[in-house]
């Protein structure tokens, strides 16, 4: 439970610190269209944390107990991981809040060969770890569910500002490549 509280804490920070640092700026977007998604992100992972620690149930704790937690470990870690390699790839081009730079050019190398969108990944990952780290069915379900539904709802907007933006280069990159697991969807 420790752990949990202390990863959950640097996650907060980082969230926290990107948000300050890596916001866009009127000066330097061309485009801004986020449409209330940052704001409902962080709406959505306060809560998600909530009631996932309200419903956590550490009072069982077997070896099958310990194996998701070790499990739920490594999904945090591997999601920090695939979140901050997509960050530091994009450089610049990063912002919390969906919106295209004035130099903004379209990522398709690196990480964003197989993915369209590895930091929403990385941000799925990370909140599936911390719901099955809390032993309970049902915080996996007030976590995973709506992280899916607001990440799909940012995708979304993010995409439609990259078709306006970019036009047929981004749809036919759409086309090569899945939009939040590779290989799969």
């Amino acid at each position: 439970m420790k752990y949990l509280i202390f990863l959950s804490y640097i996650f907060f920070i980082s969230e926290f610190l990107l948000m300050l640092v890596k916001r866009s700026k009127k000066s330097t977007s061309k485009q801004q269209k986020d449409k209330g998604s940052l704001v409902l992100l962080w709406v959505t992972i306060t809560l998600c944390f909530t009631f996932g620690f309200i419903f956590a149930d550490y009072s069982r704790w077997g070896i099958s107990h310990l194996i998701m937690a070790i499990i739920g470990l490594l999904a945090i870690i591997v999601g920090f991981i695939i979140r901050w390699v997509a960050i530091i790839q994009l450089k610049k081009a990063f912002t919390v809040d969906v919106a295209i730079g004035t130099e903004h050019k379209l990522k398709t190398d690196g990480i964003y060969k197989t993915i369209r969108h590895p930091s929403y990944l990385g941000m799925l990952m990370i909140m599936t770890g911390f719901a099955i780290s809390m032993n309970s069915i049902i915080s996996i379900l007030v976590i995973v569910i709506p992280m899916i539904i607001v990440l799909l709802f940012r995708i979304s907007v993010e995409e439609s500002l990259l078709v306006e933006a970019f036009g047929n280069q981004y749809i036919e990159y759409k086309s090569k490549t899945k939009k939040l697991i590779p290989w799969v969807y």
